[in-house]
């Protein structure tokens, strides 16, 4: 038996959607450019474009960033989100298909006598001189099929909409891995930094013990007072203590690491040594437009407010009525050796169906009005992220010239300084200086080595944050 229904829908086609009350959805994200350079004169080239392990020769630390790579808990999750991403697609693409089934059954009725049901089936013959069973049974082999004809594009840009949102989450697996990379280093330099900084104070406290020397020996002929040796021998307890703090960081830089690493707490191998020879890598920042093609959470940006244009538009098609088919054929009898019998156990139906919105849209307008909205937020995120991505290029590129007049002008000072402390030892031995210029003229020297490894260390995470920052280290 042939069905076809058709449901009213009586002014759905006319459907105002200004009615809604949606603010207008504008073209900012798009209209809006970046400046055309650094304001710096610097050429096209751009750094991002080389992979890690070319810009990162310390083999120590690429064997790091290798390892962090594979087992980072982070990125694993990140690698589930891709996943479900993925899934979501096919599920998006199974609903524009139509659905197909089987099914088999088998049951059992028992009607009053003195229904219209019971008597039509008391007066019936299947086969002449034989009554119809009581009760009666029921088998049935069937196929069914359904189908939403995709009249308004909706289904087809849902699944639009997921491609664009797992395009989204490679480019936030990208995004993670760049931020990695670069933690891994600045941790790395960081762990480097700290060592330098070890030996310099157990440096420090040898020369400042071998000044307690010369001071007992002086005050033991008189040329000194104990003031003079307490403040020699706190000025060692100082210093050592320092050693114990600085043990502590590389504790807990190392830590760090093995967190990044997805291991438990283990030695990081390493270079020690020359840490204040190491070069920084020089960097092209090239011009800001190639922030759009080359950083992963601006691209991811860019796919989430398409994937929010998508969902707009999906949102629109549900005041438009939809349009369903639904098929079925099979066998159905009372008797299992029936069932193969035809046309008389032959069963169909053919049904379309025509459905919309009519009187209480109140839902999909909300749905409607909460699109638009999440549009909005996907195009001022993605302006914000293009916004942030500059900004922090340009913070860099000022960082890295600031640090290396910085650390010119540092290395002269810990040179004099270094030079002045034999000066106040001669002098102290002759009587020509006290203890306290003495003491001030290590302490600050002290310091100022300790800053010069400090701004080493700025200059060294400068360059690994301008790598990270101009959209390197996910290739």
């Amino acid at each position: 038996m042939y069905r076809f229904r058709i449901h009213h829908c009586v002014g759905v086609l006319a459907v105002c959607l200004a009615s809604c009350g949606v603010p207008a959805i504008t073209q900012r994200a798009e209209n809006r450019a970046v400046p055309a350079s650094w304001g710096n004169g610097r050429d096209t080239a751009n750094t991002s474009a080389i992979q890690w392990r070319s810009f990162f020769t310390d083999k120590d630390l690429a064997n790091l960033i290798d390892t962090a790579l594979n087992n980072n808990q982070e990125l694993m999750i990140t690698l589930q989100e891709i996943e479900i991403a993925r899934n979501d697609i096919r599920i998006r693409k199974g609903a524009i298909l139509p659905t197909v089934g089987a099914k088999a059954g088998i049951g059992v009725e028992k009607v009053g006598r003195y229904t219209s049901q019971g008597a039509g089936d008391a007066s019936t013959e299947i086969e002449p001189g034989k009554e119809m069973p009581d009760p009666l049974a029921d088998y049935t082999l069937a196929a069914y099929a359904n189908w939403e004809v995709d009249i308004w594009k909706k289904l087809r840009n849902a699944k639009k909409a997921a491609v664009a949102r797992y395009l989204a989450t490679v480019e936030g697996r990208n995004f993670v891995l760049t931020n990695l990379v670069a933690e891994v280093a600045n941790s790395y330099y960081e762990l480097l930094a700290l060592d330098n900084q070890f030996a310099i104070v157990k440096q420090n406290i040898d020369l400042q013990k071998n000044a307690l020397d010369i001071v007992k020996t002086q005050k033991e002929a008189a040329r000194a007072t104990e003031l003079a040796v307490q403040k020699f021998q706190a000025e060692v307890l100082k210093s050592q203590s320092l050693e114990f703090e600085i043990l502590q960081k590389i504790k807990e830089t190392e830590n760090r690491i093995n967190f990044l690493l997805g291991r438990y707490p283990q030695e990081i191998a390493r270079d020690k040594e020359n840490f204040l020879g190491l070069l920084p890598q020089a960097v092209s920042a090239g011009i800001p437009s190639q922030l759009l093609a080359n950083r992963p959470d601006i691209k991811k940006a860019e796919l989430e407010l398409s994937a929010a244009k998508l969902d707009v538009k999906v949102a629109r098609a549900e005041f438009y009525p939809s349009f369903g088919i639904s098929a079925g054929v099979g066998f159905q009898a009372f008797k299992p050796s029936y069932l193969v019998k035809s046309p008389e156990s032959l069963l169909y139906s053919l049904a379309g169906d025509l459905a919309g919105p009519l009187i209480n849209r109140n839902a999909i307008k909300a749905e409607f009005s909460n699109a638009n909205s999440r549009q909005l937020q996907a195009m001022y995120n993605y302006e914000r992220t293009i916004l942030n991505a500059y900004l922090e290029v340009s913070t860099q590129l000022s960082n890295i010239s600031n640090l290396e007049k910085s650390y010119d002008l540092k290395s002269q000072q810990v040179d004099a300084l270094t030079s002045s402390i034999d000066i106040s030892n001669d002098l102290f031995k002759s009587a020509r200086a006290d203890y306290l210029e003495v003491l001030m003229t290590q302490r600050d020297a002290l310091e100022s080595k300790l800053e010069l490894i400090e701004t080493k260390q700025q200059q060294l995470n400068a360059v690994v944050n301008i790598y990270r920052d101009l959209g390197g280290g996910w290739r």
